[in-house]
């Protein structure tokens, strides 16, 4: 049924006074709004104050986790362009779902380009997805090379921000593109306790179990960034040997540590029950997770 269109000035016109509350209505009538509101959407933007920018940008992200089925993307790439580095960020992790070739080249320019690091890392880091689409044939073997190089470039960047280059390594695990594992082993051996962690994540993204022994060792480790990534590796790579380490972190003190554990175990146990039914699990891959966002 064709969607009747309603002019939206008087929630645009809300969307800009920090005094209104952001009602559930009013985030839900951006979902794949109008071309003629989006141009209202647009020329009212930049007149919001920063803070209620970042916070329209961020409910957006919520609510699209919450309900597959709105589509913010329009408001998101105008937030794209934002003036301020946090609402830039939260509109990259609200087009996480968008898989086209346009929105692929834009994150590419921003992860070389972007004057603020946190954007830059963001960028990088959501051309994991494509890099997978490309190891999965769904992106053009050009789009795939270019958004494999970009990563590559920054992760081999030494003059850009560490926590850019950890991205770009996490992203381009995605794909068996020769000299990567040495890459990753290289950021293993690495005194950096956040590159080592980067390194454990992209491992278990690699799914290849010539990490078993690493991962395996990690599990015992003291650093609670450590285990955290060393449990998803062990999750992601099916390790069944790590049932029991991962039991143990089930009673860990930090809470984050607790929970990927849960989810470690859990995503073992579905392909188990798989392998017994003979039937693929449905599991949802992570697409971040509350230490990623604090703590990388």
């Amino acid at each position: 049924m064709k969607r009747t269109l309603v002019d939206l000035s008087p929630i645009i016109a809300a969307l800009g006074d920090p005094d209104e509350p952001l009602t559930a209505a009013m985030i839900y009538n951006l979902s794949e709004v109008s071309s003629e509101n989006l141009e209202r959407l647009a020329l009212a933007w930049p007149t919001y104050p920063v803070e209620r920018r970042r916070q329209l940008v961020r409910r957006l992200g919520e609510t699209s986790e919450m309900n597959f089925e709105v589509n913010f993307d329009a408001v998101n790439k105008l937030a794209l362009e934002d003036a301020d580095a946090e609402v830039r960020v939260a509109a990259i992790e609200g087009l996480w779902e968008n898989e086209s070739v346009t929105h692929m080249r834009h994150l590419t320019a921003m992860a070389v380009s972007d004057s603020a690091t946190a954007v830059r890392a963001a960028a990088v880091g959501a051309l994991g997805r494509f890099i997978l689409l490309g190891e999965y044939g769904k992106l053009p073997e050009r789009d795939a090379q270019l958004a494999q190089d970009t990563a590559l470039d920054v992760f081999n960047n030494a003059d850009e921000d560490l926590d850019v280059r950890r991205r770009a390594l996490e992203a381009v695990s995605n794909c068996g593109r020769e000299g990567v594992a040495d890459l990753i082993e290289e950021a293993y051996m690495e005194p950096s306790i956040k590159m080592r962690a980067s390194a454990l994540f992209a491992m278990g993204r690699s799914c290849d179990l010539r990490w078993r022994t690493i991962v395996m060792d990690e599990l015992e480790s003291e650093e609670p960034e450590i285990l955290y990534e060393a449990a998803r590796a062990a999750g992601e790579l099916e390790l069944r040997d790590a049932v029991r380490h991962l039991g143990n972190l089930l009673v860990h003190e930090d809470r984050e540590v607790q929970e990927m554990a849960v989810w470690a175990l859990g995503r073992l146990a579905a392909r188990m029950r798989a392998a017994c039914w003979k039937t693929p699990p449905r599991l949802r891959p992570m697409r971040r997770s509350p230490r990623r966002l604090t703590m990388h």
